[in-house]
């Protein structure tokens, strides 16, 4: 199966895909390896991890041994948010990078905004990247108040505000914001922790199209230009949430899906997260 997914060009210049797979929840060791390896197998080329996942040394082995060179694949992590301060992420960078065996990562991210560490942590990343270690340097969870904060008292921008976001939670002011500032959106939590693919308009157009709930769903974000990295460690699954670049939703269909938003978290609220 070869993916002829598109990538999609960060401020900087450097080009992310727009399609991969995260693995939280799944298991270091065999777990991990098998999945991400199989993952790259069926051409996935972006690879989400954090230091929070506890699987970094996992994918990083899965990479090596995949054969597939470096800089053909996507390699994102996270600061999680017990690490966060300057010389806290600088070490904790080094950290991560030591579990993945990497030389260079292609995007490091601040997991959540903690607040009073945030800007700190950003100067770490600001280090990271000008130093030539991470080639881009983004965000997570962030809403619109700590994005502004962030670019009023910093010199770079974030690439990329990972969040949750799904038909239940589509986001249209923060991503309405992300756009008018040249940051992209990536979606954590794609399909909405499964809990979307018995929808009845989300399965009335899978009939429609003859594909699945979470096919439907994956591929309404692309046409919202959206990046994403749906998880799954089942075989199948990998190979489905792939199959979503040779059909398109009618706009119609994009309509009755982002009318299904009533902002509904399945995830913590950045604004009251316990950090």
């Amino acid at each position: 199966m070869k993916l002829n997914q598109d990538t999609i060009s960060l401020h900087n210049g450097v080009n992310m895909p727009q399609f991969g797979l995260g693995v939280y929840k799944v298991e270091e060791g065999q777990q991990v390896g098998e999945t991400v390896k199989l993952a790259l197998e069926i051409g996935y080329r972006l690879i989400d991890t954090a230091a929070f996942y506890d699987n970094e040394e996992g994918v990083g082995r899965a990479i090596k041994e995949s054969g597939i060179p470096r800089e053909d694949i996507f390699i994102t992590t996270k600061v999680w948010n017990t690490d966060q301060g300057y010389d806290e992420t600088l070490a904790a960078f080094d950290k991560s990078m030591q579990k993945l065996g990497l030389d260079y990562l292609d995007l490091y991210l601040i997991h959540w905004p903690v607040k009073e560490k945030y800007l700190e942590t950003w100067k770490a990343l600001e280090k990271l990247y000008h130093d030539g270690k991470v080639r881009a340097i983004g965000v997570s969870n962030f809403q619109i108040h700590h994005l502004k904060d962030l670019m009023e008292n910093s010199s770079e921008k974030p690439v990329v505000n990972q969040i949750e976001l799904h038909p239940r939670l589509s986001q249209v002011e923060l991503r309405a914001f992300c756009k008018e500032n040249n940051i992209k959106v990536e979606a954590w939590s794609p399909i909405g922790r499964g809990r979307l693919l018995d929808e009845p308009t989300i399965k009335q157009i899978a009939e429609k199209y003859g594909k699945t709930p979470a096919q439907i769903i994956l591929r309404w974000h692309l046409q919202n230009d959206v990046i994403i990295i749906p998880k799954s460690v089942n075989p199948q699954r990998l190979k489905e949430n792939a199959d979503i670049f040779a059909f398109e939703l009618m706009p119609d269909d994009m309509t009755q899906i982002n009318e299904l938003n009533i902002n509904e978290r399945f995830g913590p609220d950045p604004d009251s997260f316990e950090f």
